[in-house]
């Protein structure tokens, strides 16, 4: 059948070009985050203590504005604040360290003992747990390297832990000193109009003031809880069991569990069933109930996004990360929340970011 000249041109659906485009959208995500895990991997011992000097710089900022509002040069604050800052970390770490290597042997025995009860109450109840016992045995000796060496390890990309520490303490002086110098350049320099970058850079620090604020305060109610209930149940050890549940608590969904482990065990050993049955409990509606019921006052107005979307992210980012994305990723997200509000609030006021007026009709 002849026709007019024209070939007929094959046209696929819009369905299927939406499709694709979606799939080219979702490859290059995918390249752009593997690309940027891979360069944090490469440039590790820049990036880490750059890291750490930049949420150091958010959330002690305030601190050094005060002392610069009361006369004290910028340089003087920024130093005075960060030998506090070095003093407040020097004094966990051997706390924590010094509790329990001063009583390394002790915990250890106590560790084998509760495994021994552990395996008489299993061989009660007619199961063999003698290889799991001695699996356990052999994982024992690992716990306390595991509670002192558990910074180490997450710096373990790094080439040496003395130059991440002194590069770190070295940024955070830069960080601290020149904080306001610094966010200024970021604003102009976002690729948004300033006015926009203000709001972006103000939001991410004041999440990141809000989301550590939150988490000390949770940290320190759960040591006080689970230590305190040590101390009335005669658990030895009880002042460590507290440190090491309040640092636990900062790393988020894992570390004070792991501690609540750590004090059963411990009082297992010693003390007896009841009294880890007891320290159980407690660490349980400590982490759950409890914390449940002071994390929307703590967190909750701050922090403005739900405790799912904060587990979510939490577990994303940090398989995607490590460390960094556990620690990052809910205070990053609740900005980004804060941002997208903030900037619609105050689109009417902004022209750089409220929508093009809508054409007037020809005709």
């Amino acid at each position: 059948m002849a026709t007019n000249g024209s070939s007929i041109q094959p046209h696929s659906p819009s369905w299927l070009r939406n499709l694709g485009i979606s799939s080219w959208l979702i490859v290059g995500f995918v390249l752009v985050i593997v690309g940027s895990i891979w360069l944090l991997t490469q440039t590790a011992t820049i990036v880490g203590p750059v890291i750490v000097a930049a949420v150091l710089g958010a959330v002690a900022g305030p601190a050094v504005d005060w002392l610069a509002r009361h006369r004290i040069p910028r340089i003087g604050g920024a130093f005075l604040v960060l030998l506090g800052l070095v003093a407040i970390a020097a004094l966990i770490f051997f706390l924590v360290v010094g509790g329990i290597s001063a009583n390394s042997a002790e915990i250890s025995t106590k560790v084998n003992q509760a495994l021994d009860k552990i395996q008489a109450g299993l061989n009660d109840l007619g199961v063999d747990a003698q290889n799991a016992k001695e699996d356990v045995q052999k994982a024992a000796p690992e716990i306390r390297t595991t509670l002192l060496g558990g910074v180490a390890q997450g710096l373990g990309g790094l080439k040496s832990a003395l130059f991440f520490l002194a590069f770190s303490v070295l940024c955070t002086l830069f960080v601290l000193k020149d904080g306001p110098v610094m966010r200024r350049f970021i604003n102009r320099h976002l690729g948004v109009p300033e006015a926009v970058g203000a709001v972006v850079t103000g939001n991410v620090a004041k999440s990141l003031r809000s989301y550590f604020l939150g988490v000390s305060i949770i940290a320190a109610f759960n040591g006080v809880v689970i230590g305190a209930a040590a101390l009335v149940v005669g658990v030895p050890l009880a002042g460590t069991i507290a440190v090491v549940t309040f640092v636990g608590a900062y790393i988020p969904f894992v570390g004070a569990w792991v501690a609540g482990a750590f004090a059963v065990l411990i009082a297992l050993g010693t003390t007896g069933t009841d009294a880890a049955i007891v320290m159980a409990v407690v660490s349980l509606l400590a982490n759950s109930v409890l914390q449940q019921m002071i994390q929307p006052l703590v967190m909750g107005a701050t922090l403005g996004i739900n405790p799912l979307v904060v587990l979510v992210v939490t577990i994303g980012a940090g398989a995607l990360f490590g460390m960094v994305g556990l620690t990052l990723a809910a205070p990053l997200t609740s900005a980004a929340v804060h941002i997208v509000n903030e900037l619609r609030e105050r689109a009417p006021d902004m022209p750089t970011v409220r929508q093009a007026p809508e054409p007037a009709p020809s005709g």
